[in-house]
């Protein structure tokens, strides 16, 4: 089944200094566009984490603090990837849960704001364990039939899921031939920030975390305005706080 696309679609891989979203900094990123017209466009870049990358990091992407000393900061480069990904949805192997988020991250942390609305967030890895249950290595050996050669190299990475996902269309059509029906399928069109602490339940945004867990944010904002200050205070991800700001200015602010 041949994919349908409204606007490119941008996959997404990241290599980094860790995985903690709040304090972990992007060393490589590499981005395969696939145009309306299925061309695609590569974008890669090494990127200097202003931080010492972990030696457990180093030994699984191979990049050390050496390789990247010459290499440009993130802010550096923000404005060019932003631009490289502007008006696409977005795409990735694992991508909601890490790529993606940490990405935002990274955005916000350089002073630019990502826009994130009217983007569809493609995570190949989601449709991959909904069915198989595989890393993304098995995955191209299942789908495609081919060895990952250069696993853990960003654009090889990229490149696959593209390739894993051209596949997946063709062996399940209740995926259907658009990006909607594919974010729908998986349940990802639910999530409200990226580290999953607000969902939506009805089209309502609730916690997901914590004592307050299933309960609306609007009605706990009323009842405990001060949770509203604890979160912003706490180690809670950039992109978290920003969606609970745009919350609480939309109930207390409203004009009129």
């Amino acid at each position: 089944m041949a994919l349908q696309l409204q606007k490119p679609l941008a996959f997404i891989d990241l290599e980094t200094t860790g995985t903690n979203l709040g304090t972990d900094r992007v060393v490589e990123i590499a981005i395969v566009k696939i145009n309306k017209d299925f061309s695609r466009q590569v974008k890669r870049k090494l990127i200097n984490p202003e931080m010492p990358i972990p030696p457990a990091a180093s030994e699984i992407h191979g990049i050390t603090d050496e390789v990247v000393k010459d290499a440009p900061a993130f802010r550096q480069v923000a404005n060019e990837l932003k631009q490289f990904l502007d008006n696409c949805d977005l795409g990735g192997y694992n991508s909601n849960r890490f790529d993606i988020p940490l990405l935002v991250e990274e955005f916000l942390r350089s002073g630019l704001e990502f826009d994130m609305n009217n983007r569809k967030l493609l995570d190949v890895q989601r449709i991959f364990h909904l069915m198989e249950q595989r890393t993304l290595s098995a995955a191209y050996k299942f789908y495609c039939n081919k060895n990952l050669d250069g696993a853990h190299s960003a654009e090889a990475d990229a490149q696959a899921t593209w390739e894993v996902l051209e596949a997946q269309l063709i062996r399940y059509p209740q995926l259907g031939d658009n990006i909607d029906s594919i974010v729908k399928f998986t349940g990802e069109d639910q999530v409200v920030d990226f580290a999953r602490r607000f969902v939506l339940s009805n089209g309502v945004e609730v916690f997901n975390f914590g004592k307050h867990k299933g309960k609306p944010v609007v009605d706990v904002l009323k009842a405990e305005p001060q949770y509203y200050d604890w979160m912003m205070k706490g180690d809670f991800p950039l992109h978290t706080k920003q969606k609970l700001t745009e919350i609480f200015n939309r109930t207390f602010l409203r004009k009129g």
